[in-house]
């Protein structure tokens, strides 16, 4: 596919990486020489410097042959303006837009090809606020992800000394929970991945990737490590846009404190929200930690946009009591660094946003991407289309097709029932297929098996 990329930033940078590797045509676009610089050193993409929304910028940066149009700059209304430039002059037929202001998503109708023709909207700060809410309802979780709408879920897992299935192989998975149907997609051994086989032994401290559905999700977690107690005290770090709409979504199921140093922020985050619980001052103090009974704290949520502050506080918050610590870090490099030690779980924003975008990249019918490890693996949702004679997955049986090295199928969803992936199903049309790709290099191979022979049409 021939993309154009307006922003170099932290997130448009992460994408162009990605897509650079997969064979696309890749244009980024900023008005930052350097960052273009950086990106041109290290990826085989082309840079074009200048205003991202100007039509000659997009004419030189190849629109009038674009497939699609990412706008991922760091201003809301450039990357809006330069969809409508894209459409209205080069009839661009994807147009994807980042928009973070909540005040432009909740007018209905703004977004369409009569008026600001975007076809899709990302909203990074609501992508993580669903990912810090699904680990908060799962306490124990690393990840949690869902597909076919909720139905199934995978979840990463730590598997903890003394757990009832370290030292077991995964064969004994099934035998110990006859009545749940469960499959471990991979396991990451030492930051290695391992592709699971029935024999395979879980050892303590793997980061075991399993898939279920939602409802049996709980129990295949208590298999795996000790089940943490549910949270109810939440105290968040950061009353910014990520810090406001995490309040928001938590305040009516969890006692909620939020530390905002900013007092005019303060004032209106005590007036946008009803059970919250305001405090002015900083996520840093040790004085107001213990004012506020951080000992007595379930999770800490450290979201303010400094990644310094957020580390800081997080392990002053762990050391003076806190059950758990979640941290926001922007920069992606540092997530392995910082996680698995005083800091339980860190979540890179830019990673949780570019499974959002690879959705609408990937070809096939791909209806979900999300990024795992921090972008070393995918989980993919598949729809499966046509016939034995018009498709290579169609009519065959899990165990007949030949699946490119490194990749896994962890389950089925066929209508609401979810099948967990045995050599013996055969999979049939509409069919939502999850795979596990641990070699990003194969993915190619993967969209050519779901893409639909032209007999079909």
């Amino acid at each position: 596919m021939k993309i154009i990329i307006l922003g170099a930033g932290q997130v448009g940078g992460t994408l162009a990486e990605h897509l650079a590797h997969e064979d696309n045509d890749i244009t980024v676009v900023d008005v930052d020489g350097s960052r273009l610089r950086d990106l041109s050193t290290r990826l085989d993409l082309r840079t074009v410097q200048g205003h991202c929304a100007y039509p000659a910028t997009l004419r030189e940066a190849g629109g009038d042959d674009a497939d699609m149009l990412i706008a991922v700059t760091n201003s809301d209304e450039v990357n809006m303006i330069a969809c409508q430039v894209a459409h209205t002059l080069f009839s661009t037929p994807t147009r994807i837009a980042r928009v973070r202001a909540s005040q432009y998503l909740t007018r209905k109708g703004l977004f369409s090809q009569d008026a600001i023709p975007v076809d899709v909207l990302i909203s990074p700060e609501q992508v993580v606020t669903n990912h810090i809410r699904r680990l908060i309802e799962y306490p124990g979780a690393l990840q949690v992800l869902d597909f076919a709408g909720g139905l199934a879920q995978l979840v990463a897992v730590k598997a903890y000394y003394g757990g009832p299935l370290v030292g077991q192989e995964l064969g004994f998975l099934r035998r110990h929970m006859p009545n749940v149907d469960t499959r471990v997609a991979a396991i990451y051994r030492r930051n290695r991945p391992i592709m699971p086989r029935g024999d395979t032994v879980i050892e303590a401290d793997d980061e075991v990737f399993f898939i279920a559905a939602r409802k049996d999700i709980r129990t295949v977690m208590g298999e795996l490590r000790r089940i943490d107690r549910g949270f109810r005290r939440v105290m968040i770090g950061g009353g910014g846009n990520i810090g406001e709409r995490l309040a928001e979504t938590l305040e009516h199921d969890y006692q909620v404190k939020i530390l905002e140093q900013n007092l005019e922020r303060c004032t209106h985050l005590s007036e946008h929200l009803d059970r919250t619980v305001v405090l002015h001052g900083s996520a840093t103090s040790k004085r107001l930690l213990l004012e506020e009974n951080i000992e007595e704290c379930d999770i800490f949520c450290a979201l303010t946009n400094d990644d310094e502050v957020n580390v800081m506080s997080s392990m002053l918050a762990k050391r003076l009591g806190a059950k758990k610590v979640l941290t926001l870090i922007n920069n992606p490099a540092y997530v392995d660094l910082v996680q698995g030690g005083e800091i339980d779980i860190a979540i890179s924003p830019q990673q949780a946003t570019i499974g959002s975008l690879l959705t609408h990249v990937r070809r096939g019918d791909i209806v979900n991407v999300h990024s795992l490890r921090r972008g070393a693996a995918e989980a993919i949702e598949a729809i499966a289309h046509g016939d034995s004679r018009s498709s290579r997955v169609v009519g065959h049986t899990i165990g007949e097709i030949k699946w490119p090295e490194g990749v896994s199928v962890g389950a089925i969803v066929r209508g609401r029932e979810v099948l967990m992936a045995h050599g013996d199903i055969t999979i049939q049309t509409d069919d939502h297929v999850i795979l596990f790709v641990v070699d990003k290099r194969r993915l190619k191979d993967v969209e050519r098996l779901f893409q639909v022979g032209l007999s079909f049409f």
